[in-house]
Formats: structure tokens, C-alpha cells, sequence
């Protein structure tokens, strides 16, 4: 069998409610010593003037604000729970991992190249954008209520806030939001469902299989 696509044994370890908790424990520490935050999250001149490479995995542990952890830690759990369930919790943490760190070397690429040296970018946002598309995958016929009032698809609200991102990347719209790492962490979602179950999210998206 191909080693790539080899199966972890199934196991469900609630994994999505320890990722919260490191990110709230995170949190508390930003709050304690403001200054922690700097060495946290992911700046590409101090990677590459000062080596701080585990930025590249703590940048989506720490978050900027209450409203900014909030968010996040609500969709890892609407969503997260769901998809570790159908997963497994070991291909689960693989996959969030490999989402969140590479969306943030793919991020750390643009703006180096880019001359946006001084970039902070922080938050998990990258990583949930992928849980994101594996929800939709996995639960094509799953109903969303956004905001709490409109019934959305699984699929339509996935695709929906990807071509925003996307939108809002090429317009500079919400400059303040890291919408490359968000379509980072969409874009690398989608090849590890290729990559790693030889499966294409499109047909599943669009009610293909």
C-alpha cells in the first residue's frame, strides 16, 4: 500500500477540545505579557534575520483579540467536531497541522516576495478554512444557518467565503484580515484530500459522489 495514503487506525481523542485549549491557554499568556505576542506570531523578518522558525506553528495558536479567538475557536468546534469524527483524531491533527503550518509558509513566501517584511500574522484561521472545506466534503447535504438566520449548504457557504476571501485579497478589501493565509490553508485542505485520500473535493462540493 502506498505509504502516503496508508490509514491511521481509527481513534477518537477529542482533539478539537485540547486545540481549543491550547489556544485559549495562549491567549491568557498574550494577556499576561503583551510582549509574548511578538515572539509568537509569524514575522518574516524575524525569521530570517533571527531564526525564529517555530513561528511557523505558533502564529496559529495566538490570536490578536476576544472577538478574533472567539470566532475561531466557535467554528473549530461547529465544524471540527464533526470532521474528527469522520477522520479520526490522528489524520484530523495531521490534517489541521499541515493546513495551518504550511498555509503559514505559503504566507510567510508572498509577503517575503512581496517586501511586506514587518507582517504579524497570527491566528488559526488558515487551519480552520481547511476543517471548513472538509466539513463540506464530508457533509455536502449539511445545512449552515450564517448568522444564525440564513440556511446555507454546506458546500455554498464553503465556496461562498473562499471566493470572498479570494475577492477580498485581489481588492485589498478588509486589508487587516489575512486572506492569503485563509485561501492557504482552503488551497491546502483541497491537496491533502488529493494528496492523501485520492479524493477530489469538487465532485463532493458540487454532489458528484
Amino acid at each position: 500500500m502506498n505509504i502516503i495514503r496508508k490509514p491511521f487506525r481509527y481513534r477518537y481523542d477529542n482533539t478539537v477540545l485540547f486545540l481549543i485549549g491550547v489556544n485559549v491557554l495562549v491567549y491568557v499568556m498574550q494577556q499576561i505579557s503583551p510582549r509574548l505576542s511578538g515572539y509568537l506570531a509569524l514575522n518574516p523578518a524575524l525569521i530570517v534575520r533571527y531564526g525564529y522558525y517555530w513561528q511557523f506553528v505558533t502564529y496559529m495558536f495566538a490570536h490578536g483579540g476576544i472577538s478574533h479567538i472567539l470566532f475561531n475557536m466557535l467554528a473549530l468546534f461547529l465544524f471540527g467536531v464533526q470532521v474528527e469524527r469522520r477522520m479520526g483524531s490522528k489524520e484530523f491533527l495531521l490534517y489541521y497541522l499541515s493546513a495551518g503550518i504550511l498555509g503559514g509558509v505559503v504566507s510567510f513566501v508572498i509577503y517575503w516576495a512581496s517586501g511586506a517584511y514587518q507582517v504579524f500574522l497570527l491566528g488559526a484561521s488558515g487551519a480552520i478554512f481547511a476543517v471548513q472545506l472538509a466539513y463540506a466534503t464530508f457533509f455536502p447535504d449539511a445545512v449552515i444557518y450564517l448568522w444564525g438566520l440564513l440556511p446555507l449548504k454546506a458546500p455554498v457557504m464553503v465556496l461562498g467565503f473562499t471566493a470572498l476571501e479570494l475577492f477580498s485579497s485581489l481588492t485589498g478589501f478588509r486589508s487587516g484580515v489575512a486572506h492569503l493565509t485563509h485561501l492557504a490553508g482552503f488551497g491546502l485542505g483541497w491537496l491533502y484530500f488529493l494528496i492523501r485520500f485520492g479524493a477530489n473535493p469538487w465532485n463532493y462540493l458540487i454532489g458528484k459522489k
